[in-house]
C-alpha cells in the first residue's frame, strides 16, 4: 500500500405569471450600488410590477392578482436579502458582496477518485479535490477546530457564506458549544479524526479507532454521523479508506486551494480557481498566522468573488 498526499425546454406560454416572473427575477438579481439604495428601491419596483398586472386571456382577475402579490412579495424578500448582504460586505471590509450561488443540482454529480490519488482497493470512498460541475461555484471548508472565534460565526452568518467544518476532537472538546452554534447556523460538521494523527503511520485498527471514534463523538454531541471525512494533512493509504468505509464514510474530499489571511496557495499549475474546486482553510488565530479568521475570510472571498465565483454548500453537491 502506498501513502498519498495529498431537458428538455419547457413550452413558452404567454401568461401574466411567466412574464411577471421573468421581470421579477431580473429585477431581484440586479445588484444595488449600495445597501441603502438597494433597500430603498425595492418597494417601488416591486409595487410597480404588481400594480400593472392585467389578467391573461381566460384568467380570472383574482388569480392574476394573487400571483402578482406572491411574486411581488418574493421580489421584496430577495431585494431585502441582497441589501442586507451588501451592507454586511461593507461592514466586514469586502470590496463587493459575495455572489449568490445557483440553485443546488436536482441530482448530485457522480464523484470519482481523482487520477493519481487511487489505491489498489475496490469500492472505497472516492478521494477528490474538485466536484464535477460546470457551475462557477467553489466550496469553502475549515479544518480541525483550534481557534474558536465568535467573530467568525457573526461574519459568516451576516454574509450568508456557506461552509463545512472538518473537526478533530482533541481540539473541539475544549468547547463543544461553539460548534453547536455553528451547526445551528446551518454548517455541516464532518470528521477529521479524534487526534489528528498521521494516518499512514498507524495500523488499520488504530486508524479505525481514530475515524470511528470521531464519528461516534460527532453523533453523540451533534446528533448525526457525518458522511464526509478528511484525513489529517491530506495523507492516507488503503487502510485509511477501508477504515473510513467501515465507519460509514461516503466520500473523502481533499482540496484544490488553501486560504490564509495573507495569501492563497494552489494545487494546480495555473494557480487559479476552477468550477467545483474545494478550498481549504483552518481554524486559526493571530498567534498561528498573520491575521484573524475574519482576515482570512476577507482574503479568500475577495479572491473568489473577483474571479466570478460563488461559494456553494458542499453537501448540496456531494
Amino acid at each position: 500500500m502506498r501513502s498519498i498526499r495529498a431537458n428538455r425546454p419547457l413550452p413558452v406560454r404567454r401568461s401574466v405569471g411567466a412574464v411577471l416572473l421573468v421581470a421579477a427575477l431580473a429585477s431581484a438579481c440586479a445588484e444595488p450600488s449600495d445597501g441603502a439604495r438597494g433597500a430603498g428601491g425595492a418597494g417601488g419596483a416591486g409595487g410597480g410590477a404588481g400594480s400593472q398586472v392585467k389578467p391573461a386571456p381566460g384568467q380570472p382577475r383574482e388569480q392574476a392578482q394573487g400571483a402578482s402579490g406572491a411574486l411581488t412579495a418574493y421580489v421584496e424578500k430577495v431585494r431585502k436579502q441582497r441589501a442586507a448582504r451588501a451592507l454586511a460586505a461593507k461592514k466586514w471590509g469586502l470590496d463587493r458582496p459575495p455572489l449568490d450561488p445557483p440553485a443546488p443540482p436536482a441530482v448530485k454529480p457522480k464523484i470519482t477518485t481523482r487520477k493519481g490519488f487511487e489505491t489498489d482497493g475496490e469500492g472505497l470512498p472516492p478521494v477528490f479535490t474538485t466536484v464535477p460541475t460546470k457551475e462557477k461555484v467553489v466550496f469553502l471548508t475549515i479544518d480541525d477546530g483550534s481557534e474558536k472565534d465568535p467573530e467568525l460565526l457573526r461574519m459568516m452568518s451576516e454574509l450568508r457564506i456557506p461552509y463545512s467544518a472538518f473537526l478533530s476532537d482533541y481540539l473541539v472538546k475544549e468547547d463543544y458549544g461553539y460548534f453547536k452554534k455553528m451547526q445551528d447556523a446551518g454548517v455541516s460538521l464532518h470528521n477529521h479524526t479524534l487526534n489528528h494523527r498521521y494516518m499512514p503511520g498507524l495500523s488499520y485498527e488504530a486508524q479505525k479507532r481514530e475515524i470511528c471514534g470521531m464519528q461516534d463523538t460527532i453523533e453523540k454531541r451533534y446528533g448525526k454521523r457525518p458522511p464526509l471525512f478528511r484525513p489529517p494533512y491530506g495523507n492516507y493509504n488503503e487502510d485509511t479508506l477501508r477504515a473510513a468505509r467501515s465507519c460509514g464514510v461516503k466520500a473523502v474530499p481533499l482540496w484544490a486551494a488553501e486560504a490564509f489571511p495573507d495569501r492563497m496557495e494552489w494545487r494546480e499549475w495555473d494557480r487559479d480557481l476552477h468550477p467545483g474546486d474545494i478550498v481549504l482553510t483552518h481554524f486559526r488565530g493571530k498567534e498561528d498566522w498573520k491575521g484573524s479568521m475574519a482576515d482570512m475570510i476577507r482574503r479568500v472571498m475577495k479572491t473568489i468573488t473577483a474571479k466570478g465565483y460563488a461559494v456553494a454548500k458542499l453537501e448540496d453537491y456531494v
